[in-house]
């Protein structure tokens, strides 16, 4: 999987380090654990998924971590992607609505003794307690960047997020300049689920 990486793009060592290293069957329900070392997305029950792990690595290799970042994460899930910020040496703050996919992530947070802080609310209002964050990154595709987001970001931070319809997106990278200008680039064609929230999709 790693040479298949490189030859499509992925070129930061630590970040196919933390990929070859984290343990993906830890965070997939047990009847899809046979396939969790192939690069697809798998169902994690209640209408979401864990991102292919090719996903998982331009996501992150966009966002360019380093070591001590504090980073905000939207969308939980499995707490894969939270792993492997954690792995990449980043202050990790996730997010996750669903309540129980957030019960099951602290359960795995605590089994691999992964100093992640976690809650379960709205994550496009994000978390401004501890705001302003180096990094934000969103796993799920939105219909425009939230508001509270930019907000919460730190001038000369990085936020990344899928922005488009319901069934696909493209990942928007946001570079803050100052309060209310960002750098914009895009890459195209990803499929996330939809983020569902305030300053997102309605649920249906």
């Amino acid at each position: 999987m790693s040479r298949k990486f490189k030859e499509k793009g992925i070129k930061d060592e630590k970040v196919l380090e933390a990929i070859l290293n984290v343990e993906r069957h830890r965070f997939v329900p047990e009847i899809v654990a046979p396939h969790a070392y192939n690069d697809v997305a798998l169902p994690i029950g209640y209408g979401q998924t864990i991102s292919q792990p090719y996903t998982v690595a331009i996501m992150t290799q966009t966002l360019d971590v380093q070591p001590g970042q504090k980073i905000l994460e939207i969308g939980t899930g499995s707490g894969y992607q939270a792993a492997i910020l954690n792995y990449l040496g980043a202050r990790v703050f996730t997010i996750e609505r669903n309540h129980n996919l957030y019960n099951r992530a602290l359960k795995i947070f605590d089994e691999l003794n992964l100093k992640i802080a976690a809650r379960c609310s709205d994550g496009t209002l994000g978390w401004e307690e501890y705001s302003p964050y180096d990094r934000i990154i969103v796993t799920a595709g939105s219909p425009t960047v939230p508001s509270n987001l930019k907000k919460q970001l730190k001038i000369g931070g990085k936020l990344v997020i899928p922005v488009g319809d319901r069934t696909s997106q493209v990942l928007k990278v946001l570079n803050k300049i100052s309060e209310d200008k960002f750098e914009v680039q895009e890459i195209p064609y990803f499929a996330f689920v939809p983020l569902i929230g305030k300053e997102g999709w309605r649920e249906k």
